[in-house]
């Protein structure tokens, strides 16, 4: 049976995630709209940080950790390689935020030509 593009990049990206957090989105949701592949995440945050984001402080750091962890992961050749491959493009770039407040995360990924769907093999 052939599980389509998204859930395909989501079980990735929740594999690379879980393997450098220690514990990946709950849910996610994947588009791919020409070159852009957009996850919505939800369910990010672990017991530690939703403790930690009582404070402002804990509310700043979280953020600001998130963030920027996120953007270091997609600095690993062996990550990149691996949605590289299952895309058939290579990625340029990684955008990523999340909202703390209602614990959703937005990660765009930005390869080097539109990803196509259908041709994506199993």
């Amino acid at each position: 049976m052939t599980k389509n593009i998204e859930h395909q990049f989501n079980m990735l990206v929740r594999e690379i995630r879980k393997e450098c957090v220690g514990n990946g989105p709950r849910e996610i949701t994947t588009r791919f709209v020409g070159p852009w592949a957009i996850s919505e995440m939800k369910g990010n945050l672990t017991n530690i940080e939703k403790f930690m984001i009582e404070s402002k402080e804990g509310h700043q750091m979280v953020h600001k950790a998130r963030t920027t962890l996120v953007k270091k992961i997609y600095e690993d050749p062996s990550k990149v390689e691996k949605l590289e491959e299952l895309v058939q493009a290579k990625l340029v770039s990684v955008f990523t935020d999340i909202n703390i407040d209602t614990d959703i995360a937005m990660t765009i990924y930005v390869f080097d030509k539109p990803i196509l769907v259908n041709d994506i093999k199993n």
